[in-house]
């Protein structure tokens, strides 16, 4: 199994991309963020949809902080050559009496972006992977217009649940019940999310960033918080709540599996795995997986134990997309199971599930991996699941 050695991947950038569906408060969360001092060595990076952008008028130009706005297409898709290049670049270009001015990149996409391509850039690229990691996902949901924009764009869907962080603007024009029923709808989406509230775009910027794998305080991989497998126990707890609720004859259900909502087809599963894997095993099984229904996976974490190596291996990927495992010298804690966290789209839990089977057995065979036998492939074609 391919991987990095620690102390490369701890040196490098820390990139947050910020993301929200048109109207989210976006803009004005980073104009807040660019004026505060945490961030006065932060290079953003503004896109905007079509050929003029009117963010770049609307953000307020700190001291010291330069703002870099690409026009020429969406930062999710038609440019993302253009990003890649532009982050390669920047180091040199932005250069002060020869040094690096900047330590922190904050990428502002469009509504309209699927942030999976962002991130594709930031695993994949090799001139954009040796310099800079992500750190995090940050995505604004409106809370007036939160769940109808959930109901109808499944790209906000897809924001939310790829997201470390949520953070919920315009909460000042909903009452109280209408936030709560936003806060478990987005719970429900994304369960190890923190949900921070913006008050006119207000907030810590030290409650938005260090959310990636690598914790710039103590200088080490914080892969507890990274992943928050317990996150997900909790959020299965709360379903078992919610239905007993139903049952006792509540009338505050709040469609959990209404099947024409958007986000009733995103879930998150966490599976564990109890005993030491061979590393061939994983890496066929994931492979599979992403070899069936790559599109599906929006995100992958997971921690392994795996027999060849003393200490676990850390494992992120966006949908077909991963980066080069990360191996530890020595485990977090005193849990030694291996833990994976999937945000799927469309794809059963017990099927998913009942591969750890194969991937248990000691006579593994890869086609027996299959989707005719796990069932992973038989949620219809791609053209049905849109």
């Amino acid at each position: 199994m391919e991987s990095w050695i620690l102390d490369e991947s701890v040196q490098r950038l820390p990139v947050s991309v910020l993301t929200g569906f048109l109207g989210s408060g976006k803009t004005t969360v980073l104009n807040h963020l660019i004026q505060q001092p945490e961030l006065s060595r932060t290079l953003v990076l503004i896109n905007e949809f079509g050929e003029i952008g009117l963010d770049h008028d609307l953000v307020t130009h700190a001291k010291d902080e330069v703002v870099i706005e690409m026009a020429s297409g969406c930062l999710c898709c038609t440019i993302r050559g253009d990003l890649a290049k532009t982050l390669r670049e920047a180091p040199g270009r932005f250069a002060r009496e020869g040094k690096v001015w900047f330590d922190r990149v904050v990428i502002e996409t469009t509504g309209l972006a699927d942030p999976a391509p962002i991130l594709h850039t930031l695993m994949t690229d090799p001139g954009v992977a040796r310099h800079y990691r992500l750190d995090g996902v940050i995505a604004t949901v409106d809370a007036f217009n939160g769940a109808s924009t959930l109901d109808q764009q499944i790209e906000s869907v897809k924001q939310a649940a790829m997201a470390d962080r949520l953070l919920i603007t315009k909460t000042d024009l909903v009452d109280s019940n209408v936030l709560r029923g936003l806060q478990e709808r987005l719970r429900d989406l994304n369960p190890a999310a923190p949900q921070i509230i913006a008050i006119d775009g207000a907030i810590d910027p030290d409650s938005l960033f260090d959310a990636g794998l690598y914790n710039p305080k103590t200088k080490s991989l914080d892969v507890q918080n990274w992943l928050k497998a317990e996150a997900y126990a909790d959020s299965h707890d709360h379903h078992h709540h919610d239905h007993d609720h139903q049952a006792a004859g509540h009338d505050h259900a709040h469609d959990h599996n209404d099947v024409n909502r958007h986000d009733a087809h995103i879930k998150a599963v966490c599976l564990t795995i109890d005993e030491p894997i061979l590393s061939d095993a994983l890496n066929t099984w994931l492979e599979t997986l992403i070899v069936f229904r790559g599109e599906d996976f929006l995100r992958i974490k997971g921690i392994f134990n795996v027999v060849e190596c003393d200490g676990p291996i850390i494992v992120h990927g966006v949908q077909h997309i991963f980066h080069p495992a990360v191996s530890l010298e020595e485990w977090p804690s005193e849990d030694r199971r291996s833990r994976v966290v999937f945000i799927t789209r469309d794809i059963d839990e017990g099927a998913l599930r009942g591969t750890l089977e194969m991937l248990k057995s000691s006579n593994y065979q890869h086609d027996e991996m299959s989707p005719m036998t796990t069932g992973v492939g038989e949620v219809g074609t791609v053209e049905e699941r849109k």
